[in-house]
């Protein structure tokens, strides 16, 4: 074990070097004892504040474990099945599909099996909209594929599960983590708000990767709101030391400190196979569960979840039968390096080198390339628009969404959206269409006008930013 450790830290440290990820965390659990436990790096980019065993990350949707584990608690205390209908619990909650309303059951809402097209509703959730706004907001969103016939991963459906328990217990989703999880657990330095994070002295900036180079973003900035917004689906922080406790009652069948905080049978159900998930690689079938997922592998299959935020990731990994886990928290948005290191961990653990392929697809990437191909992505031609940008300036609006604002800013047309002024450049395309991205790829603005400058409307097509109706939505211009 101590030679198995040695060459994995050594991954680590090359790892971090190789992508530019300032600081990790890093622990690895056999049983209920504690094997490893290490920090990394800079809570940082440029600062000599070294992150430790205690240092605070966001673990983004690995908070879907937490959310399932609460409802688990209902099914131990006889208060709801796992195969009750929700509308018998939440007569509000609504799908586009009066038929997919009506049968969709308690396990759907934490099975990634709605119908919906992946990450259907994401962009309302930057535009400083409330909960119950994202809640309400499903039944507007047409699905894409029938209903438990495909996977597709879903963060609103996980706000209904929170639901669930708030209208049984009678408290908050914040409340109820805190004293049927952090409280017994004794994870004392983990909290659910975004205040608790921006006030923590030993706490890990937010990093992101810009033209190939990583830089921290402000700690108070309002982007990060919606982090918190969505909770029950992302919106824990943590450190190494907590999550550590929360690995070992996953991994102990629910037991904790010969206290038994979740039945055998609910830890089990939560972490069996529901819906059939793309295969990650060529060798292993996966599977989404409730709020984890599930990997065949040899010699045993691998139950783990994946996190990310404005700018962390997480990752966390266990093998029941071996009773052995894994957890990796960094400072870095959209970097692979914990997917990396999580299965060359298990490839040496194991050592049957049963993850050649995919530890091949993750493995870090020459620096000089990533930039390159991030410089390479952003230089693309802006075309000048048909007609004079004031014609496009002006309120639209949707019956849903309410009211979005273009508005022209040295030249440029600035979109602004929901409650929370959400702010989007529309770089010029050809003719009265804008993209919404600097790279020109992802969602288009297409300006209908009529009578030669009279504006008709706009409709927001492709990409995921206003994914309410399907790929397009429509709004109406008005003449205010």
């Amino acid at each position: 074990m101590e030679q198995i450790l040695q060459d994995f830290e050594q991954y680590t440290v090359k790892g971090m070097k190789d992508r530019q990820v300032p600081g990790m965390a890093v622990a690895v659990v056999r049983g209920n004892e504690t094997i490893y436990l290490k920090g990394f790096g800079v809570r940082k980019i440029n600062s000599t504040d070294p992150v430790t065993p205690n240092t605070i990350f966001q673990i983004g949707s690995t908070t879907k474990g937490f959310t399932a584990t609460l409802v688990g608690t209902l099914v131990d205390e006889g208060l709801i099945k796992w195969d009750d209908r929700v509308i018998d619990h939440l007569p509000d909650f609504q799908m586009y599909d009066p038929w997919v309303t009506h049968e969709f059951t308690v396990t759907d809402l934490m099975a990634m099996r709605s119908g919906l097209a992946t990450g259907s509703g994401e962009g309302l959730c930057g535009m400083g909209f409330n909960r119950s706004f994202l809640m309400h907001s499903l039944r507007y969103m047409q699905p894409e594929t029938s209903f438990r016939s495909a996977y597709a991963y879903q963060n609103l459906p996980f706000l209904w599960a929170a639901a669930l328990v708030e209208n049984k217990i009678g408290k908050s989703w914040e409340e109820n983590i805190q004293e049927k999880i952090f409280s017994p657990l004794n994870m004392s330095d983990s909290s659910t708000d975004q205040r608790s994070f921006q006030l923590a002295q030993d706490v890990a900036y937010l990093h992101v990767k810009k033209n190939g180079k990583i830089v921290a973003l402000p700690m108070d900035q309002n982007s990060t709101d919606w982090v918190y917004t969505i909770g029950p689906a992302g919106g824990i922080n943590s450190n190494i030391e907590d999550m550590v406790k929360w690995l070992c009652l996953q991994m102990n069948n629910g037991s904790h400190e010969s206290r038994q905080l979740l039945s055998k049978n609910t830890i089990q159900y939560l972490q069996s196979p529901k819906t059939v998930m793309n295969t990650i690689s060529t060798k292993n079938n996966a599977y989404y569960c409730q709020g984890w997922m599930y990997m065949e592998a040899c010699p045993y299959p691998i139950v783990f979840h994946k996190g990310g935020t404005q700018g962390h990731s997480a990752i966390m990994a266990f093998v029941p039968q071996a009773k052995i886990g894994i957890v990796i928290l960094s400072n870095v948005y959209g970097d692979s390096l914990p997917d990396y290191l999580m299965f060359r961990f298990l490839d040496l653990y194991f050592s049957n080198n049963a993850w050649d392929d995919v530890l091949e697809a993750l493995k870090p990437m020459n620096t000089s390339k990533v930039q390159a191909n991030a410089s390479t992505s952003m230089q693309t031609d802006s075309p000048l628009a048909a007609r004079p940008l004031e014609t496009y300036v002006g309120n639209y609006s949707n019956q849903t969404l309410g009211i979005i604002n273009i508005s022209q800013d040295n030249g440029i047309l600035i979109l602004y959206a929901g409650p929370g002024k959400l702010k989007i450049p529309l770089m010029p395309l050809e003719g009265d269409n804008f993209s919404l991205s600097k790279t020109g790829a992802g969602p288009v603005a297409a300006f209908l006008v009529v009578d030669e400058n009279k504006m008709e409307g706009v409709e927001i097509r492709g990409g995921r930013l206003f994914d309410l109706f399907g790929n397009n939505i429509w709004f109406q211009h008005t003449n205010d």
